[in-house]
């Protein structure tokens, strides 16, 4: 299963990169992040984040590692526990008319019984997409 939003935002695409890149950040825009902590690293490649979010009324924790850093405008992270595995996309690009434009994407295999609630697991991800994409764009604004 996999979500995509593409946001637009008035911040310059290096100042957005910036802030996004920082997974400590989560707790700002992503509505489910309950809690997110830098375990190890200085952000690049190998850096591991803790992150408790809430799902489906369920609190539960993934660790992310950074596994892709392009510092002109890209990283994905690999999160992982033990009933999911999920990658996150972020593209920062300059938008033609100032500001920026980001692109997220958001990817997750479910493991275990967990894969069974495929159909319920994917009406939650597409609102929580709709309602992180809103986190951005705020979080964003008011940067």
């Amino acid at each position: 299963m996999q979500i995509e939003r593409r946001m637009s935002t008035d911040r310059d695409a290096a100042r957005a990169f910036a802030y996004l890149s920082d997974f400590e950040t989560t707790t700002e825009w992503d509505p489910g992040t309950v809690r997110t902590v830098r375990e190890s690293g200085d952000g690049g490649v190998g850096t591991r984040y803790r992150n408790t979010s809430r799902f489906l009324g369920r609190t539960t924790e993934v660790i992310y590692t950074v596994v892709e850093l392009d510092p002109a405008g890209r990283i994905a992270l690999r999160g992982e526990n033990a009933s999911l595995v999920a990658r996150d996309t972020i593209t920062v690009r300059p938008a033609a008319a100032g500001g920026s434009t980001v692109d997220y994407r958001a990817e997750f295999a479910f493991r275990g019984w967990v894969r069974l609630l495929r159909p319920v697991l994917a009406l939650a991800l597409e609102r929580l997409g709709d309602r992180a994409a809103r986190g951005m764009e705020e979080a964003l604004a008011g940067r």
